[in-house]
């Protein structure tokens, strides 16, 4: 038997000699001992992260999700949620908690103009934000009417829910109403509405104005002939002093 080679009474030849070696037990392997805790785990996170990091310079982008934007279709959906919930508390008699609806229906059509690309709808007032709508071909167009519609009414039902406040702001009805105006010249609403505005505010012309037109729009308008009556008395009453003082 070469050298080397292991009889099988458990000694080594060694040679031509036959001089033998006694050979030991097979020395035992110290089996492998477990990594500490964590640290198995944390060499497969930082193993994915590389290869994440390989992806995302070999697809030339970012694997991080995006945030989607509110599609048109859900900010008219809440638009006009919050307008009829604003009806619900204005025939409740709530008439502050009314006007947060009602302003919170306007400001979803703003965020609709940001969500179709408008970038410059901060430095605009509201009612030239659906000119901005009617533009996108993202809203069909019975969304585009909708939200007009609902504009308008926004605006005429704030100035209605000022009005019955115990104390009033004229000036901001005059505001409201004239935005309605400016879109429907013959809104009878609005121009009731302006006319006791400008009426309060004094100035009596403009209100017998309005006053005016909207009795054209409701001839039998038992507000509306009042207070044409009580601006016309007004009219005269003034015109009566300024004469006096002139004299």
């Amino acid at each position: 038997m070469s050298a080397g080679k292991v009889a099988h009474d458990g000694k080594a030849e060694s040679g031509r000699g036959g001089h033998t070696e006694p050979v030991g037990p097979p020395r035992i392997q110290p089996s492998a001992q477990p990594p500490p805790p964590g640290v198995s785990r944390t060499r497969d996170s930082h193993s994915r992260n590389q290869h994440q990091h390989q992806h995302q310079r070999h697809h030339g982008g970012s694997m991080l999700k995006q945030p989607s934007l509110n599609e048109p279709s859900d900010v008219v959906r809440r638009a006009l949620d919050f307008k009829c919930q604003g009806t619900q508390c204005y025939k409740d008699k709530k008439y502050r908690e009314a006007i947060g609806k009602y302003h919170r229906a306007l400001l979803e059509i703003k965020g609709l103009c940001r969500v179709l690309g408008d970038p410059d709808t901060s430095s605009k007032s509201p009612a030239s934000l659906l000119p901005t709508i009617s533009k996108s071909s993202s809203l069909t167009d019975e969304q585009k009417g909708a939200m007009e519609t609902a504009e308008l009414e926004c605006y005429n039902s704030l100035a209605a829910c000022l009005l019955q406040m115990e104390l009033v702001n004229y000036e901001r009805v005059k505001e409201y109403c004239l935005k309605v105006l400016h879109k429907e010249g013959k809104n009878f609403k609005a121009l009731y509405r302006s006319g006791v505005a400008y009426y309060h505010l004094g100035d009596f012309q403009k209100a017998l104005f309005y006053l005016k037109e909207s009795h054209k729009q409701e001839p039998s308008d038992t507000n509306v002939i009042r207070y044409i009556q009580l601006t016309e008395m007004k009219i005269r009453r003034n015109a009566q002093r300024e004469k006096k003082e002139t004299t």
